[in-house]
């Protein structure tokens, strides 16, 4: 059978395509050092004050059995994973995160510290220059702005089928976003960083003095700090989730649209 008829796109701008590998960068540094943070006190807790003497909704540590990860009262064994692992050079660590998983790899909190809020400023002024850009470009009017009948049950089961057979553009329009592309980037871009950044804001005791409100409407530090920890989480889920798609849907094709703005699509049906 010959192959399906295919044909070029420019589908990526250059802001969008500065803005991605800037943030590429930027969050897996931010993930790093903030792991490294979190190993300073690896308990999260919900309101304005938490100690070790507090009951913690979710704990990273270790004990005679090993390494745990326990939310609420549910306990997970990690054991040589989290809460307790093995270092190269053969010791036994009980840090939360494993060397291999933070910056610096080596115990340090206040050089983490440093790397986690020079890239905060990267991620918060790049998010900036992003929307600034795309006012102008209209890239988020464009190609992500959602449709009502994009939203139905039906079209967005209907998605969900074409993702599962590895068909990830749209017949009729190859070169639009699809519905669960729209829906994640959406998410990433006005939720997630948002509150990653703020969050974040609220942990700051500077911040707290200059904008007091912005620590109650977390409903408090440490409900922030949780927040901060969930939605860092959420966006390692995404990267996870995005690079399977890209390795599923073609890596050279991928990497090629990102790095010239230009993308291999089927040809559009008739």
């Amino acid at each position: 059978m010959p192959p399906a008829p295919t044909r070029l796109i420019y589908r990526h701008k250059l802001a969008t395509r500065i803005w991605h590998w800037v943030n590429a960068v930027t969050i897996i540094v931010l993930l790093m050092s903030g792991a490294m943070i979190f190993n300073a006190h690896p308990r999260l807790y919900w309101g304005h004050y938490g100690a070790n003497s507090d009951p913690a909704w979710l704990q990273i540590a270790s004990d005679r059995q090993g390494g745990y990860l326990r939310i609420g009262e549910t306990r997970l064994n990690t054991d040589g994973v989290l809460g307790r692992w093995t270092a190269e050079d053969g010791s036994v660590r009980t840090n939360a995160f494993p060397s291999w998983a933070t910056i610096p790899s080596n115990y340090n909190l206040a050089l983490a510290r440093r790397w986690h809020l020079a890239f905060a400023l990267v991620l918060g002024f790049g998010l900036l220059a992003f929307l600034i850009a795309s006012l102008f470009n209209r890239h988020i009017q464009k190609d992500l702005t959602l449709h009502r009948r994009e939203l139905t049950p039906r079209h967005l089961w209907q998605d969900v089928v074409e993702h599962l057979k590895l068909r990830f553009h749209n017949a009729e329009d190859p070169g639009a976003f699809n519905v669960l592309q729209k829906l994640s980037y959406v998410g990433v871009i006005f939720i997630l960083i948002p509150l990653v950044i703020f969050t974040g804001l609220a942990m700051s005791p500077a911040m707290d003095m200059a904008w007091p409100w912005l620590v109650d409407l977390f409903g408090g530090r440490q409900s922030a700090r949780s927040i901060h920890f969930i939605v860092a989480a959420l966006l390692l889920l995404f990267i996870v989730v995005h690079l399977v798609l890209v390795l599923l849907s073609g890596p050279l094709n991928g990497l090629r649209g990102m790095i010239t703005g230009w993308l291999r699509v089927p040809e559009a049906r008739p």
